[in-house]
């Protein structure tokens, strides 16, 4: 049996919405039917996330932009997670996940859900560890069972894609002890504490067919995250990155034949010299399966802006195969994002992510460079800022002079009056 054919609830989302999906992506029904089938497509909707738009990641596919929001223990405001939630939806953005580990976990995700068609993607152990760190407990304490039991809740929520950190093994961790920045990943983190006390392997990897029973049920997309991503240029490519990619490899393939879903989580920091070769060796190792990548960053040296540093390696890592970029916030290591902090980050994603697809040629970001650049000959503001990434920044800009044909830079000298004229 095909991967489709073993997953009802996949099979069912696209005998109602495959026409709709094909038209969105200007794609052929066969293509898509194909990428799913062979694990190189995913299609982000849980049935069970009422009115959800179903999402499709994989190139030729659009590239997708994913925005992080959620509360933390330093910052614990649901209402303003709700404020980010409409900031994300309005910049663009085409999935979000709520990486919330501080108030009421279930309030929040399920008012997430009920307020937003976009895919929402968790990462499950947040809530376990919440749990053991509300009372005063270590977090790797946790048993298998509640890991299992969170995941369903979840999943019977409507949550469309988790991050589980399957592939973290005890050798990749032990490999990742002489990092500049050892393992930067809260969920590898966790999982790399509960496996050195114990000197016993990641019970997420030894319990993985349970998982994808559950994932199976209500079509939500495994995200194998990235535990031991480097977290330093430094780090990119070493023994434990690559250690767990080729583990993350594998696992992709055990969830075709049970006929999950899955996408690979990809590199943080990696220089600007090294993204072709990360980002297509990855590719390689995992048979071309769905790529989720934070950032890249291209350098360590930009707090406050690696939104930009994230951008740049962003539209590299596009260009050379990666399908999903997760946006980086001026506030990225720093603090906890605001609302405008997350507006930024999606349009700097949407930035990379149009620039790749340009450089790829694909009709739709190509057609659209060239018809804003027409609308710029004409000096027609109106069709430039209906066809940006984000018409309402151009609107602002313009405001003081909307009146004038020219922009403000050039006035009378504009140098496209003076030979149109």
């Amino acid at each position: 049996m095909s991967l489709i054919e073993k997953n009802d609830c996949l099979r069912q989302m696209l005998d109602a919405g495959l026409s709709d999906l094909a038209s969105r992506e200007d794609l052929d029904r066969e293509d898509i039917v194909r990428g799913l089938e062979r694990g190189r497509m995913v299609l982000l909707a849980n049935p069970g996330h009422k009115d959800v738009l179903p999402t499709l990641i994989g190139q030729p596919a659009q590239v997708k932009v994913n925005a992080n929001i959620g509360t933390s223990p330093l910052a614990d405001d649901a209402a303003a997670e709700m404020e980010k939630l409409a900031a994300a939806e309005q910049a663009g953005a085409h999935a979000v996940m709520d990486l919330s580990t501080a108030g009421d976990l279930d309030a929040i995700r399920r008012a997430m859900l009920a307020k937003t068609r976009l895919p929402l993607g968790t990462v499950p152990i947040y809530a376990l560890a919440k749990r053991y760190a509300d009372q005063d407990l270590d977090p790797a304490e946790f048993r298998i069972e509640e890991f299992l039991e969170e995941v369903e809740s979840q999943a019977r929520q409507g949550v469309d894609f988790m991050t589980v950190h399957c592939g973290v093994t005890l050798r990749g961790v032990r490999a990742a002890k002489d990092r500049v920045m050892g393992i930067v990943s809260r969920g590898g983190s966790i999982l790399a504490r509960w496996m050195l006390k114990r000197d016993q392997e990641n019970p997420l990897l030894t319990h993985y067919d349970q998982i994808l029973d559950i994932a199976l049920g209500h079509n939500v997309v495994l995200s194998l995250g990235d535990g031991l991503r480097p977290g330093a240029g430094a780090d990119a490519g070493d023994t434990a990155q690559w250690e767990e990619v080729i583990m993350l490899g594998e696992l992709a393939k055990r969830a075709r034949r049970a006929g999950v879903q899955s996408m690979i989580e990809g590199p943080g920091h990696v220089p600007l010299n090294l993204v072709q070769s990360q980002i297509q060796g990855i590719k390689k190792v995992t048979d071309n399966a769905p790529l989720y990548v934070l950032g890249p960053l291209v350098t360590d040296s930009a707090p406050g802006y690696d939104h930009i540093a994230g951008a740049v390696g962003g539209c590299l890592a596009a260009y050379y195969g990666a399908d999903f970029l997760c946006y980086i916030t001026p506030a990225e290591h720093l603090t906890l994002p605001c609302a405008e902090d997350v507006r930024l980050g999606v349009m700097a994603s949407l930035v990379a992510a149009q620039g790749a697809e340009v450089a790829l040629g694909r009709p739709r970001a190509v057609n659209n460079d060239l018809n804003i650049s027409r609308a710029r000959k004409k000096l027609d503001w109106e069709a430039v800022a209906r066809l940006a990434l984000d018409p309402d920044l151009v609107a602002k800009r313009r405001d003081k002079h909307r009146d004038e044909k020219e922009c403000a830079m050039c006035g009378r000298f504009c140098a496209i009056r003076m030979l149109s004229e």
